[in-house]
């Protein structure tokens, strides 16, 4: 009898990671709609009648949110900012902690899709752990794009007691090191921390275990690294910035260069030797 087969690792992982920031996203609801309730400057229908809004906009917008999704490899950084700001803003209103947002250049590149959630989720758990920590009262949040990295910068007034290693931080740090970034803490006792996180807007390139003679461009490994990752010509040129043309011509030199017959095998090539690095 046959059966299904086993999902992926790479379909777990993005299972995980959806389910992360579903869960994230929640967490900033509900303490939006207590932060409503318990509001001294509402009375209590007023409270009532915002909560219920603040309820009713948080589904519609992630009904909404989930449906402009589908299909979409990139978000522009500005956009990906502006859906931060939104599922903060009624947490925001009536949660004692006054937050500074920083825009980010709308020139700046567009985001992969997986890059922008897990930024957001980083900047969520960061604020969700200062009101549960209660010792700070404001936060400044940068968003910057470098053209190769996502730049974050999360600024409080707290205690300034924190440190990387901290419990409370695990989450951020555990979901930068899964894309491949890095994750400072400048805390100064008394003044309040700063927490320092970039993220690669590229795969890693795979260090390659071809022939001695074989030189690839910097721009052909990126190309190889989303061919091994099973990305399409379009999704390559979307990610690069660069054109539909420009991928097939970088892919045909990676065919003559590496003697692969046809793209399978040029995947399968990059994939093993990323396997044996």
């Amino acid at each position: 009898m046959d059966t299904a087969p086993a999902p992926t690792d790479s379909l777990v992982h993005e299972y995980r990671r959806a389910l992360a920031e579903q869960s994230d996203r929640h967490a900033v609801q509900l303490e939006s709609i207590l932060a409503v309730l318990r509001s001294r400057r509402l009375d209590d229908a007023t409270a009532r009648a915002t909560a219920v809004d603040v309820a009713s906009g948080a589904l519609v917008t992630l009904r909404s949110t989930a449906e402009a999704r589908v299909g979409n490899m990139l978000e522009p950084v500005v956009g990906a900012f502006a859906l931060l700001r939104d599922d903060l803003r009624p947490l925001i209103r009536f949660g004692q902690l006054d937050v500074e947002f920083v825009e980010p250049p709308p020139t700046g590149r567009a985001l992969p899709e997986v890059v922008a959630h897990e930024a957001r989720a980083i900047v969520r758990n960061a604020v969700l752990g200062l009101l549960d920590r209660g010792d700070a009262r404001r936060v400044r949040i940068h968003w910057d794009c470098d053209g190769r990295n996502l730049l974050m910068g999360i600024r409080d007034d707290g205690s300034g007691d924190r440190d990387v290693h901290d419990d409370g931080l695990r989450p951020i740090a555990e979901r930068v090191s899964a894309l491949h970034g890095t994750f400072l803490v400048d805390a100064t006792r008394g003044w309040g921390s700063n927490l320092a996180i970039t993220l690669p807007l590229d795969p890693p390139t795979p260090e390659l275990g071809l022939d001695a003679d074989v030189a690839l461009t910097r721009r052909e490994r990126d190309v190889l690294a989303l061919v091994a990752a099973g990305r399409r010509n379009g999704e390559i040129a979307e990610q690069l910035s660069i054109s539909a043309n420009t991928v097939k011509f970088h892919v045909a030199n990676l065919l003559r260069k590496v003697g692969a017959a046809n793209r399978a095998e040029l995947a399968a090539l990059a994939g093993g030797a990323a396997g044996r690095s």
